[in-house]
């Protein structure tokens, strides 16, 4: 039946549909002035299961519906097998056809009513005056899950910042923290002269400059404490002679987020900040950056980064979950928090393998490798041990006679590691296992092997393995290894589809008619955000960046270079970068909710315990991971 034949009535409570609509996105942001417009404007229509609502006949659309009761399937004809196939459902609170009704022509769906159904609508006028005088429902007019996840955003960062007060966000760029016109000194300057100089301008750091003003030099406080305490020479000693060489330094615009990681990283306090030519233009210090809840990203990092004791590094880590918290607060998104808090991780891998190697130094150089999300700088506060070690075969010694140096060594460091909450790998992938403490011979010998022999088991293997770094030790070798390996998969076609086939396994949690598929185990009516929300998203990604060179890990920087490459479209790209960015919010803001209520952290949650705009953006997100393995399906024509 056509939408024009359908039951029309005039709402008589304005108050009530202001309330309904205030529950639903992107309503429950708008002005009260232009909620009464709306219902004001609205006639309440019904439609009986089946009855069609607005099809590509009706020539262009005119009106704009939000579902208040049941739902509206959309339906298109499937030529190839001749019958009508759902494409995506509406539901309670949700609106349509923007697209058309933005484009002023016919929409491309047929909408059909699921059920007796009720809509909210209001004439092609009406919605121009909402759409023009409305920031916030325009915005999400032309840029719908886009918007949907700057409210999430907001909502997660104003309920942190309720806590500590306002803050510049980390996305500010450098230039506006910057010290302008820094202290600074040439080379020859005697240190009692610089340090005058210091004093005299109440500052912790001077720049040593070339003519130019290229920095090529640093020297703090820090400094000039420890030349005292180890006597290295007089105060009349030319800078130069005890300054810290190449200074780090990045571009006036770069962003606060990526300074915090630098010196988190590094164990530095001041950065310089140069201009295209690589003149200094200013400096940024910690303080600059950071004072969040007495506790700060850079000083977390230093204090793990120089613990005399094991017992220190296990106190210190309920303070990454509180600098989740507060850097929430201060507007990190979830792709910035997953790696503070894997830089935080690989700080405290460091120090631990550092305090083991000065109780009992195995003596052969060795690199600590990471697999898995902690490969891929994407670790949530819940998380396991994925590691392993390559290494190089001194002279005169045979690969096994390194491996019974390494393996103690490696055990103990497992075990310490457990202790700081990086829990043991119920399938053994750790670098105290005899097969993954290999020499870069037999690590590549091992990549062939995997890579040629496309079994079940490697396959699975191929979602820990193919996402790898280093995070202690020399990296040249490793580097030249993942060339190898990038090669080879470019090369192998046939491995290629089957890493396509693994990675379609792991099915998004939605039924054709985007309900919830909720999981069959004993966790009755919750999901896995990890396994079938962010997993889709990993896995798919992984084989498109491995079959175009890509060397990047992290799932995001995977998105944005294959974009470059136009093996994905740019807006498809954005729209699978928010989708994966949303659901690791959620998963991590679900995290912190375990943690506050004492208990164990899952990747579990029910839907039934989010509010209406989380459940519908979360739907969203799992319907973008469902385009993303379409676009699997048809490249390796699965």
């Amino acid at each position: 039946m056509a939408a024009a034949n359908q039951d029309t009535t005039r709402p008589q409570n304005t108050r009530a549909i202001m309330s309904f609509l205030r529950e639903h996105a992107p309503f429950s942001s708008m002005d009260d002035t232009h909620l009464a417009h709306f219902a004001e404007h609205a006639t309440l229509r019904f439609y009986a299961d089946g009855d069609e609502v607005l099809s590509p006949d009706d020539g262009v659309v005119k009106r704009f519906y939000v579902v208040k009761q049941g739902r509206i399937r959309g339906e298109r004809h499937n030529e190839k097998e001749d019958r009508a196939e759902t494409t995506f459902e509406i539901s309670q609170g949700e609106c349509f056809p923007l697209a058309a009704l933005i484009g002023e022509r016919p929409t491309r769906t047929l909408h059909r009513a699921s059920g007796d159904t009720f809509c909210l609508s209001i004439e092609q006028n009406a919605f121009i005056t909402l759409f023009s005088e409305s920031e916030s429902f325009r915005d999400f007019c032309l840029r719908g899950v886009s918007s949907l996840l700057d409210q999430v955003n907001q909502r997660i960062q104003s309920k942190a910042m309720a806590s500590i007060g306002s803050s510049n966000s980390l996305d500010t760029p450098l230039e506006r923290y910057a010290l302008r016109n820094p202290i600074v000194c040439s080379p020859d300057l005697p240190v009692r002269k610089a340090v005058a100089r210091m004093h005299e301008n109440n500052v912790g750091s001077i720049i040593i400059t070339d003519d130019n003003r290229h920095p090529t030099g640093i020297f703090t406080l820090r400094d000039l404490r420890t030349m005292i305490a180890e006597e290295k020479g007089p105060l009349d000693t030319p800078i130069r002679q005890v300054m810290t060489g190449n200074p780090c330094r990045l571009p006036a615009t770069a962003d606060a987020f990526e300074a915090a990681m630098l010196m988190a990283e590094h164990h530095f306090a001041h950065l310089c900040v140069v201009d295209e030519e690589d003149r200094l233009i200013g400096v940024v210090s910690e303080r600059d950056l950071f004072s969040l809840q007495r506790v700060d990203l850079v000083n977390l990092a230093r204090t793990i980064g120089t613990a005399t004791h094991l017992r220190t590094l296990v106190s210190l880590r309920s303070d990454v979950s509180r600098l989740v918290d507060a850097m929430l607060a201060h507007g990190a998104d979830s792709g910035q928090v997953v790696k503070i808090i894997t830089t935080l991780n690989d700080v405290t891998v460091r120090r631990v393998l550092e305090l083991n190697r000065k109780k009992n130094d195995p003596g052969i150089p060795f690199t600590w490798l990471t697999f898995g999300s902690e490969g891929r700088q994407e670790q949530t506060l819940l998380t396991d041990q994925d590691n392993g070690i390559l290494f190089e075969t001194p002279e005169g010694m045979t690969e096994d006679q390194v491996r019974e140096k390494l393996l103690p060594f490696a055990r103990k460091v497992n075990d310490e590691l457990a202790e700081c909450g990086f829990t043991l790998c119920k399938g053994n992938i750790m670098a105290s296992n005899p097969k993954l403490c290999l020499s870069d011979r037999e690590w590549d010998d091992w990549f062939i092997r995997f890579i040629d022999a496309s079994t079940p088991q490697n396959l699975v293997y191929s979602s820990i393995f193919l996402d790898m770094r280093a995070v202690f030790g020399p990296t040249e070798r490793l580097h030249r290894l993942l060339e190898k390996v990038l090669q080879r998969i470019r090369k192998n076609a046939l491995f290629q589809k089957m890493l396509a086939g693994n990675a379609l396994q792991r099915k998004p949690p939605l039924t054709m008619f985007r309900n919830f598929r909720y999981l069959n185990d004993e966790k009755k009516h919750s999901l896995d955000l990890k396994r079938q929300g962010l997993a889709p998203f990993v896995e798919s990604v992984r084989v498109f960046a491995l079959a175009h060179g890509v060397e990047a890990a992290n799932t995001l920087e995977r998105i944005d270079a294959l974009a470059r490459k136009d093996i994905f479209d740019a807006k498809d790209a954005n729209a699978w970068k928010e989708a994966y960015s949303l659901i690791q919010a959620i998963r991590m803001r679900a995290h912190q909710e375990m943690l506050d209520r004492g208990e164990e952290l899952t990747n579990y949650i029910d839907p039934d315990d989010l509010n209406p705009l989380d459940r519908r953006i979360l739907r969203e997100s799992f319907r973008q991971a469902q385009r993303l393995q379409q676009k699997l399906e048809v490249t390796y024509q699965l």
